[in-house]
């Protein structure tokens, strides 16, 4: 983690290994993949003026967006072969983000269908500025049927 003024970053244009996965959003968005086990997720967000609201602060449908991809990482952390689609999500806002944002989330349950994540977005400062849960359905490769 760092401190001082916020880290600027200018995505790639090319993609990027999400724990396995191209996800063409997430690299427009410039995260950053760290650690993925079924005890911990984690990415980060460097801060760039393109992902803010009027008042500089990073735009919480940037913020939920990459809660979304780590909560469901997290889950893809207990079944790396399963993809997972978003039923339900919340979001607290607590504080606003005004430079690198760091995503962590684990997976509380995963059954056969759904999983259950929560997760957390903080400053470099370890300042919470944002929690969420979220239900996810699983989606398993399907078997393919050879025909004579």
């Amino acid at each position: 983690m760092t401190s001082g003024a916020p880290e600027e970053a200018a995505p790639t244009g090319t993609s990027a290994d999400y724990f396995g996965v191209d996800i063409p959003f997430m690299t427009h968005i410039g995260l950053i993949a760290e650690a993925f086990s079924p005890e911990l997720t984690r990415t980060r967000l460097p801060y760039r003026k393109e992902l803010c609201n009027s008042r500089g602060e990073v735009h919480g449908g940037t913020l939920m967006s990459a809660l979304d991809f780590t909560l469901s990482a997290a889950a893809r952390a207990n079944d790396p072969s399963a993809g997972m689609a978003t039923i339900e999500m919340t979001t607290h806002f607590i504080a606003p983000a005004r430079g690198l944002v760091i995503f962590e989330t684990k997976c509380l349950r995963m059954g056969r269908s759904l999983a259950f994540c929560e997760g957390r977005a903080m400053d470099d400062q370890n300042e919470l500025l944002a929690t969420a849960t979220a239900t996810f359905k699983i989606v398993r490769p399907r078997a393919h049927k050879h025909l004579p």
